[in-house]
C-alpha cells in the first residue's frame, strides 16, 4: 500500500502562506470534491486540502468518472476567491499543475514534445497524451463567493494501458519521465505553486500569459462540443477571462466559456 503522500510533502517542507494551511488524508473517499464542499459547507478555512489515495466516485469535468486507483494524486483545493478573481482559477491551476510536473519529473527543455502542455480549457497533457485533470466548482449567493473548489488528479504511477476507455488517450508520469517520481515532491511543488500563483491574484496579478502560452490548441483545427451543440474551426485566441475564440467555418468568431475540445486535425491526420 502506497505510504501517506500528505506526511511526505510536509516532511519535504511545504512553505505556503494559504493553500495548505490545513491537509487532510483519506485512504478512500467518494470524491475529494464531496469531501472538500463538505469542508466547506462546514466553515473550513481557506487553503484546505483534501487528498485521498483513492476515489469510489471520482469525476471529472462535464459529468465523466475519473479513475482512481492508489499510487496516484487526488486532491482538492478549498478558496474562497471574490467574484472578480474567480474566473481565473481554473488557469491558475493549469500553470501550477504544467510547472510542478515539469520539475518533479525533471524533464528538459530541450526533451521537445515532453514538457507539460494543455489542452483548452484545462486537461494537462504529457507527450500529447492527458497526464492531469483540472475540475473547478464554486456556491454563489448573488454577487458573493461562498468558496471555490479546484479539483485536481494526476497519474502518477497508473498503467493506463490496463484501463480500455483511456488506454489511447491517457499516461502518467512514471510513463514518460526516466526515473520513478515521487507523489510527495509533485504534491509540494503543486501546492506551493499555487500559493504563489493565488496570492499573485489576489494583488491583481492573472497568469494568463503563461498559461496562453502553454496552450496547445491554439492554431489548430479543433471540434467544440457542448451540452447538445457541435462546432468545427480553428482556435484562434482566447481573451481576457480565458475563454475560447473559435473561428468557425462559416467565418463567424464565436467566443466559448467551456466546451470539450478534439484536436480535428490530428484526428484527420
Amino acid at each position: 500500500m502506497p505510504g501517506n503522500p500528505v506526511a511526505g510533502a510536509l516532511r519535504g517542507g511545504l512553505y505556503t502562506r494559504v493553500i495548505g494551511r490545513r491537509l487532510l488524508f483519506f485512504q478512500e473517499v467518494a470524491s475529494t470534491m464531496d469531501e472538500a464542499a463538505r469542508q466547506a459547507q462546514a466553515g473550513a478555512q481557506e487553503g484546505t486540502v483534501v487528498v485521498a489515495e483513492t476515489q469510489t466516485a471520482g469525476r471529472g469535468r462535464l459529468g465523466r468518472s475519473w479513475v482512481s486507483r492508489p499510487g496516484n494524486l487526488y486532491l482538492t483545493i478549498v478558496l474562497r476567491p471574490t467574484l472578480q478573481t474567480l474566473p481565473f482559477l481554473s488557469c491558475l491551476a493549469g500553470v501550477a499543475v504544467a510547472r510542478a510536473l515539469g520539475q518533479a519529473t525533471g524533464l528538459r527543455p530541450s526533451e521537445e514534445g515532453l514538457q507539460p502542455r494543455l489542452r483548452w480549457p484545462n486537461d494537462v497533457l504529457l507527450g500529447g497524451k492527458k497526464v492531469a485533470g483540472i475540475l473547478v466548482e464554486s456556491a454563489l449567493e448573488g454577487d458573493v463567493v461562498r468558496y471555490a473548489l479546484v479539483g485536481i488528479g494526476i497519474n502518477v504511477d497508473l498503467d493506463t494501458s490496463k484501463v480500455q476507455e483511456i488506454a489511447n488517450l491517457a499516461t502518467s508520469l512514471n510513463a514518460v519521465a526516466s526515473n520513478p517520481v515521487s507523489r510527495e515532491e509533485a504534491l509540494r511543488r503543486l501546492l506551493q505553486g499555487m500559493d504563489s500563483l493565488y496570492l499573485q491574484l489576489a494583488q491583481g496579478k492573472t497568469p494568463l500569459v503563461e498559461w496562453k502560452g502553454l496552450l496547445d490548441t491554439l492554431g489548430r483545427r479543433v471540434r467544440v462540443s457542448w451540452q447538445d451543440q457541435v462546432c468545427w474551426g480553428q482556435a484562434e485566441d482566447v481573451d481576457e477571462l480565458g475563454n475560447l475564440q473559435l473561428r468557425r467555418d462559416d467565418g463567424q468568431l464565436v467566443t466559448l466559456a467551456a466546451g470539450d475540445v478534439t484536436l480535428y486535425d490530428a484526428a484527420l491526420g
